[in-house]
Protein backbone atom coordinates (compact mmCIF):
# COMPACT_ATOMS: atom_id res chain seq x y z
CA UNK A 1 0.00 0.00 0.00
CA UNK A 2 2.79 2.40 1.07
CA UNK A 3 4.08 2.38 -2.41
CA UNK A 4 0.65 3.31 -4.24
CA UNK A 5 0.36 6.16 -1.86
CA UNK A 6 4.15 7.32 -2.60
CA UNK A 7 3.35 6.95 -6.23
CA UNK A 8 -0.24 8.90 -6.48
CA UNK A 9 1.84 11.86 -4.34
CA UNK A 10 4.34 11.93 -6.41
CA UNK A 11 1.58 12.34 -9.61
CA UNK A 12 0.23 15.22 -7.72
CA UNK A 13 3.64 16.98 -6.91
CA UNK A 14 4.03 16.42 -11.22
CA UNK A 15 0.89 18.09 -11.82
CA UNK A 16 1.53 21.10 -9.09
CA UNK A 17 4.93 21.81 -10.69
CA UNK A 18 3.31 21.82 -14.10
CA UNK A 19 0.88 24.05 -12.95
CA UNK A 20 3.33 26.24 -12.13
CA UNK A 21 5.57 26.29 -14.65
CA UNK A 22 3.11 26.90 -17.31
CA UNK A 23 -0.39 28.63 -15.65
CA UNK A 24 1.12 30.93 -13.39
CA UNK A 25 0.57 33.82 -16.11
CA UNK A 26 -2.67 32.49 -16.92
CA UNK A 27 -3.70 32.34 -12.57
CA UNK A 28 -2.50 35.65 -12.54
CA UNK A 29 -4.73 36.91 -14.99
CA UNK A 30 -7.67 35.22 -13.62
CA UNK A 31 -6.62 37.10 -10.87
CA UNK A 32 -6.87 40.79 -12.67
CA UNK A 33 -9.76 39.73 -14.45
CA UNK A 34 -11.94 39.04 -10.73
CA UNK A 35 -10.43 41.81 -9.10
CA UNK A 36 -11.49 44.43 -12.12
CA UNK A 37 -14.67 43.04 -12.01
CA UNK A 38 -15.48 43.70 -8.44
CA UNK A 39 -14.38 46.88 -8.67
CA UNK A 40 -16.64 47.33 -11.24
CA UNK A 41 -19.26 46.36 -9.36
CA UNK A 42 -20.12 43.30 -11.00
CA UNK A 43 -20.46 39.84 -9.61
CA UNK A 44 -18.63 36.38 -10.00
CA UNK A 45 -21.14 33.42 -10.95
CA UNK A 46 -19.31 29.61 -10.53
CA UNK A 47 -20.61 26.13 -12.31
CA UNK A 48 -19.82 22.91 -12.54
CA UNK A 49 -21.06 18.78 -12.01
CA UNK A 50 -19.72 16.37 -9.28
CA UNK A 51 -16.67 17.13 -7.40
CA UNK A 52 -16.55 20.43 -9.62
CA UNK A 53 -19.61 21.48 -8.16
CA UNK A 54 -18.44 21.30 -5.15
CA UNK A 55 -15.20 23.38 -6.04
CA UNK A 56 -17.76 25.65 -7.23
CA UNK A 57 -19.24 26.14 -3.81
CA UNK A 58 -16.09 26.10 -2.31
CA UNK A 59 -14.78 28.88 -4.81
CA UNK A 60 -18.06 30.86 -3.89
CA UNK A 61 -17.76 30.14 -0.01
CA UNK A 62 -14.22 32.21 0.28
CA UNK A 63 -15.62 35.37 -2.10
CA UNK A 64 -18.90 35.51 -0.36
CA UNK A 65 -17.24 34.95 3.36
CA UNK A 66 -13.83 34.89 3.23
CA UNK A 67 -10.10 33.07 2.85
CA UNK A 68 -8.01 34.17 5.03
CA UNK A 69 -8.31 37.66 6.19
CA UNK A 70 -11.69 39.72 7.45
CA UNK A 71 -12.92 41.70 4.94
CA UNK A 72 -16.75 42.60 3.43
CA UNK A 73 -18.09 39.68 1.92
CA UNK A 74 -17.94 39.74 -1.92
CA UNK A 75 -20.54 38.89 -4.60
CA UNK A 76 -20.68 35.00 -5.46
CA UNK A 77 -22.98 32.39 -6.46
CA UNK A 78 -22.83 28.98 -7.39
CA UNK A 79 -25.48 27.58 -9.86
CA UNK A 80 -25.05 24.19 -8.47
CA UNK A 81 -26.19 24.80 -4.53
CA UNK A 82 -30.05 25.21 -5.75
CA UNK A 83 -31.94 21.91 -5.14
CA UNK A 84 -35.07 23.75 -6.26
CA UNK A 85 -33.85 25.54 -9.30
CA UNK A 86 -31.66 22.40 -10.67
CA UNK A 87 -34.49 19.94 -10.82
CA UNK A 88 -37.55 22.55 -11.90
CA UNK A 89 -34.99 23.52 -15.19
CA UNK A 90 -33.59 19.90 -15.71
CA UNK A 91 -37.33 18.61 -15.37
CA UNK A 92 -38.66 21.40 -17.90
CA UNK A 93 -36.49 22.22 -20.35
CA UNK A 94 -33.40 19.21 -19.58
CA UNK A 95 -30.51 18.66 -17.80
CA UNK A 96 -27.89 20.00 -20.14
CA UNK A 97 -29.84 24.15 -19.62
CA UNK A 98 -29.61 23.86 -15.92
CA UNK A 99 -27.11 26.37 -15.93
CA UNK A 100 -27.76 27.94 -19.47
CA UNK A 101 -31.09 29.28 -17.49
CA UNK A 102 -29.41 30.64 -14.43
CA UNK A 103 -27.11 32.60 -16.59
CA UNK A 104 -29.67 34.03 -18.31
CA UNK A 105 -31.39 35.25 -14.95
CA UNK A 106 -28.52 36.09 -13.13
CA UNK A 107 -25.60 37.22 -15.41
CA UNK A 108 -25.09 40.82 -16.35
CA UNK A 109 -22.77 42.26 -19.17
CA UNK A 110 -19.14 42.41 -17.18
CA UNK A 111 -20.03 39.61 -14.81
CA UNK A 112 -17.16 36.64 -14.86
CA UNK A 113 -18.45 33.44 -15.49
CA UNK A 114 -16.11 30.21 -14.24
CA UNK A 115 -17.34 27.20 -16.05
CA UNK A 116 -15.04 23.96 -13.77
CA UNK A 117 -14.79 20.72 -15.74
CA UNK A 118 -12.41 18.16 -16.14
CA UNK A 119 -12.96 16.98 -19.18
CA UNK A 120 -13.69 20.24 -20.76
CA UNK A 121 -16.79 18.93 -22.60
CA UNK A 122 -19.56 18.73 -19.87
CA UNK A 123 -22.58 19.95 -22.02
CA UNK A 124 -24.87 22.03 -19.35
CA UNK A 125 -21.26 24.28 -18.74
CA UNK A 126 -20.38 24.51 -22.37
CA UNK A 127 -23.96 25.86 -22.89
CA UNK A 128 -23.85 28.22 -20.14
CA UNK A 129 -20.58 29.58 -21.38
CA UNK A 130 -21.90 30.21 -24.54
CA UNK A 131 -24.74 32.37 -23.75
CA UNK A 132 -22.15 34.18 -20.83
CA UNK A 133 -20.46 35.28 -23.70
CA UNK A 134 -23.57 36.55 -25.60
CA UNK A 135 -24.49 38.52 -22.45
CA UNK A 136 -20.79 40.60 -22.66
CA UNK A 137 -19.65 37.98 -19.71
CA UNK A 138 -16.02 37.22 -18.83
CA UNK A 139 -15.72 33.60 -19.48
CA UNK A 140 -13.33 31.47 -17.49
CA UNK A 141 -12.37 27.78 -17.64
CA UNK A 142 -11.07 25.79 -14.98
CA UNK A 143 -10.60 22.37 -17.20
CA UNK A 144 -8.41 19.29 -17.72
CA UNK A 145 -7.33 16.78 -20.04
CA UNK A 146 -7.08 18.91 -23.57
CA UNK A 147 -9.18 21.75 -22.44
CA UNK A 148 -12.23 20.20 -24.29
CA UNK A 149 -14.73 22.18 -26.70
CA UNK A 150 -15.34 24.32 -23.51
CA UNK A 151 -12.04 25.79 -24.09
CA UNK A 152 -13.46 27.85 -27.48
CA UNK A 153 -15.88 29.53 -25.36
CA UNK A 154 -13.07 31.01 -23.04
CA UNK A 155 -11.85 34.25 -22.85
CA UNK A 156 -9.05 32.38 -20.23
CA UNK A 157 -8.48 29.07 -20.42
CA UNK A 158 -6.39 27.24 -17.20
CA UNK A 159 -6.39 23.53 -18.63
CA UNK A 160 -4.86 21.90 -15.75
CA UNK A 161 -1.79 19.63 -17.84
CA UNK A 162 -2.78 15.99 -17.02
CA UNK A 163 -5.98 13.67 -18.35
CA UNK A 164 -6.15 11.94 -14.05
CA UNK A 165 -9.75 13.30 -13.11
CA UNK A 166 -8.52 13.22 -9.19
CA UNK A 167 -5.05 15.61 -10.56
CA UNK A 168 -7.11 17.74 -12.55
CA UNK A 169 -9.56 18.39 -9.47
CA UNK A 170 -6.34 18.80 -7.26
CA UNK A 171 -5.27 21.08 -9.47
CA UNK A 172 -8.21 22.62 -9.71
CA UNK A 173 -8.75 23.56 -6.17
CA UNK A 174 -4.97 24.89 -5.78
CA UNK A 175 -5.56 27.65 -8.30
CA UNK A 176 -9.09 28.45 -6.39
CA UNK A 177 -7.11 29.03 -3.53
CA UNK A 178 -4.51 30.85 -5.13
CA UNK A 179 -6.86 32.58 -6.94
CA UNK A 180 -8.78 33.49 -3.55
CA UNK A 181 -5.66 34.24 -1.61
CA UNK A 182 -4.09 36.69 -4.57
CA UNK A 183 -7.50 38.39 -4.88
CA UNK A 184 -8.08 39.11 -0.92
CA UNK A 185 -4.39 40.87 -1.09
CA UNK A 186 -5.27 43.37 -3.96
CA UNK A 187 -8.70 44.10 -2.93
CA UNK A 188 -8.01 44.43 0.69
CA UNK A 189 -4.32 45.44 1.15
Amino acid sequence: MIPEITSQLAAHREVITRIELELSPLIAEMVALLVETFRRGNKLLVMGNGGSAADAQHFVAEIVGRFKMERRGLPAIALSTDTSILTAIGNDYGFDRVFQRQVEALAAPGDMIVGISTSGNSPNVLLALELAREKGCCTVGLLGKDGGSIKALCDLALIVPTSDTPRVQEGHITIIHIVCDLLEKTLFT
